[in-house]
C-alpha cells in the first residue's frame, strides 16, 4: 500500500498493518489516505473473509501526527472534505468509518497506545481484542478538540451516552482491563495479534454468504425494528438453498471444514 500501510491477505484474511512503528503509527496526511486506501480495495476483493487491523511496534496507534498535519498547509482542508459520491463521511472520519462499510468482519487487534484518533479507528472495528494493559484514551479534550472522527456515533453505542461522555469530557487513561469492563473491548488478549488472527481465521471458514450477512444485520442499527425484521427476512431467503448454506450444512453433519464459494454476488438495487 505504502510506507504507512501495509496490507496482506492469506487464507480469506486480510492483514492491514499500520506500518509507522517510528512514530507510534501516529496519523499524517498520507496516513488518512492510505488507511481508507486499503479499506477499499478490500472493498473490492472478493476473496477477503475478515479482516485483522493492528499497528506494528509497541503501539497500535498514538493519534493524531499534530506536527506533521500542522507542517501542511493544505491537510487539514483535506481532511475535512467530502466527496458524497463516495461517502457521507470526510477523510478523516472514513479512518475510522471504512471499516464499518466493508460487508466482512473487522477484528482490531490493540497494544500500547490507543489514543485520540488511533481509538476512533479501533471503535470503527466490529470486534476489539486488547491487551490488559493496553492504554486507551478519547485525548482530544486535552488539545482543545472534539473527536470528530465518528466516536460520537461508535463512543456510545459501546458504552451508553452517559460513559462517552465522561471518558471523552475527562480525557482519562484506561487500562485494556478497564476497557474490557466497560464493554470498549471484546476481549482481553496477552497477545492480541495472534488471537485476532485466530477469531478472524475462524470467521473465514464459515460461509461467506451467512457471514456478509450477519454483519448487514448488525449494522442496520439505524433503521427501525420493522425494518431490521425486513432485512432479516430478505437476508435470510437469500442464503436458504444457496451452494453455501447447503455445503455450510454438509460439511456441519460430516465434521469437516467446509469447502465454500465465493460469496453470492449482491441483488440488483430494486428500490427506485
Amino acid at each position: 500500500m505504502g510506507e504507512r500501510v501495509r496490507l496482506n491477505v492469506s487464507g480469506g484474511v486480510a492483514t492491514v498493518t499500520l506500518s509507522r512503528a517510528d512514530k507510534r503509527n501516529a496519523l499524517d496526511l498520507s496516513a488518512f489516505e492510505q488507511i481508507v486506501a486499503a479499506g477499499e480495495q478490500l472493498g473490492a476483493d472478493n476473496r477477503v473473509r475478515a479482516v485483522v487491523l493492528h499497528g506494528e511496534g509497541p503501539d497500535f496507534c498514538a493519534g493524531l501526527d499534530v506536527m506533521g498535519v500542522m507542517a501542511d498547509p493544505g491537510a487539514v482542508q483535506k481532511l475535512l472534505t467530502r466527496n458524497p459520491d463516495v461517502s457521507s463521511a470526510n477523510l478523516a472520519q472514513r479512518v475510522a468509518r471504512i471499516w464499518r462499510e466493508l460487508k466482512v468482519p473487522v477484528v482490531a487487534a490493540l497494544h500500547g497506545s490507543v489514543l485520540g484518533g488511533g481509538l476512533q479507528i479501533a471503535l470503527g472495528a466490529d470486534m476489539r481484542v486488547v491487551h490488559p494493559a493496553a492504554k486507551l484514551c478519547v485525548m482530544e479534550i486535552h488539545w482543545g478538540l472534539i473527536p470528530d472522527m465518528s466516536a460520537s456515533l461508535t463512543l456510545p453505542e459501546l458504552v451508553g451516552r452517559d460513559r462517552a461522555l465522561e471518558l471523552t469530557l475527562s480525557g482519562r487513561v484506561l487500562s485494556g482491563i478497564e476497557a474490557f469492563e466497560l464493554g470498549l473491548a471484546t476481549k482481553l488478549a496477552d497477545e492480541p495479534l495472534e488471537a485476532a488472527a485466530s477469531l478472524a481465521a475462524d470467521i473465514a471458514a464459515r460461509s461467506p454468504d451467512a457471514v456478509r450477512g450477519i454483519k448487514e444485520i448488525f449494522s442496520a442499527r439505524e433503521a427501525s425494528d420493522a425494518s431490521r425484521l425486513l432485512i432479516e427476512e430478505r437476508i435470510q431467503r437469500r442464503i436458504l438453498g444457496s451452494k453455501n448454506q447447503w455445503e455450510a450444512v454438509s460439511a456441519n453433519l460430516e465434521k469437516r471444514p467446509g469447502v465454500f464459494e465465493e460469496p453470492m454476488p449482491e441483488p440488483p438495487d430494486s428500490s427506485g
